[in-house]
């Protein structure tokens, strides 16, 4: 027989509480351990210049110099443009063909399926740098060396995309694809009529991380633009000298570089929950 006393229901519920809390206080620390950083940045750029290394954990007396000399010495409107046009071309180039291939892999069965998707995988492991001066070679015969469109080229399949869409495809109802063919929607019709609205969450998920990554990116930009700082982690090594490191603008302008990335993931949040949430159910 099972112990039902109020004793033993009582420790239960003790023992219940002692884990969620030190489930709490773990996931305490650990967001204090991954915002601290974020924090420390602002507090650099919000110093005075003679602070700027200062170990108080508050800068204080607040002080904006640091981002007038950033708005002084680099073009920070059009560094922030330009990094804007590169993550949005990129990832909505990425999103795109991931939908597609996705779409194709997940509702069609055709000769070399299995094939062509293990190749899919098989890009996704081989490292960037690998394909990084074929990229380079085939750019500057382009003429697109220093240019934009040359970041954004290379980068609009994501085998990574493709992936994670190919997963929420597979498990989307094949029974509202068929419903919908026998009413004589075409396939691109289904497409965008019947699967894109259903999966808003992955495909805002998705987005979200494609974004963060080309805006976060600064190895191919810096291969590509050989002679500017035409994004805006590029611009950051302009406060990079032989003389020293000008730490307060450089904070400064990565503090800026966060807004943005913040901005978005507070706007689609609810969208990137409910994808990681469905994507576990079955």
């Amino acid at each position: 027989m099972t112990d039902t006393s109020p004793a033993t229901m009582t420790d239960t519920s003790i023992g219940g509480r002692v884990r969620t809390a030190s489930s709490h206080l773990l996931l305490a620390v650990t967001a204090v351990l991954c915002v601290f950083p974020i924090y420390w940045l602002f507090a650099t750029a919000l110093r005075r210049p003679e602070d700027v290394n200062s170990q108080s954990p508050l800068p204080w007396p607040l002080s904006l110099r640091s981002f007038s000399t950033a708005a002084h010495e680099v073009d920070i409107a059009g560094l922030i443009a330009n990094t804007f046009f590169v993550a949005i071309l990129s990832a909505t180039g990425q999103l795109l063909v991931a939908l597609l291939a996705a779409y194709a892999f997940a509702m069609y069965t055709f000769p070399l399926q299995k094939l062509l998707y293990l190749a899919f995988v098989g890009i996704w492991l081989v490292p960037f740098q690998v394909t990084m001066l074929p990229n380079f070679i085939l750019l500057t015969r382009l003429g697109l060396i220093d240019s934009l469109i040359g970041i954004v080229l290379p980068t609009l399949c994501s085998a990574l995309g493709v992936l994670m869409m190919k997963q929420h495809m597979a498990a989307f109802p094949k029974e509202l694809v068929a419903a919908a063919k026998m009413d004589g929607r075409s396939s691109w019709s289904i497409l965008w009529t019947v699967v894109v609205p259903n999966l808003r969450s992955a495909l805002a998920a998705l987005g979200i991380l494609l974004f963060i990554n080309a805006w976060n990116d600064y190895f191919w930009p810096a291969v590509v633009l050989r002679k500017s700082n035409g994004v805006l982690q590029l611009g950051l090594r302009s406060f990079m000298g032989t003389e020293g490191t000008q730490w307060g603008p450089m904070m400064a302008v990565a503090g800026l570089a966060c807004l943005p990335v913040l901005a978005l993931y507070l706007v689609l949040q609810r969208h990137i929950v409910n994808a990681f949430v469905r994507s576990g159910l079955k």
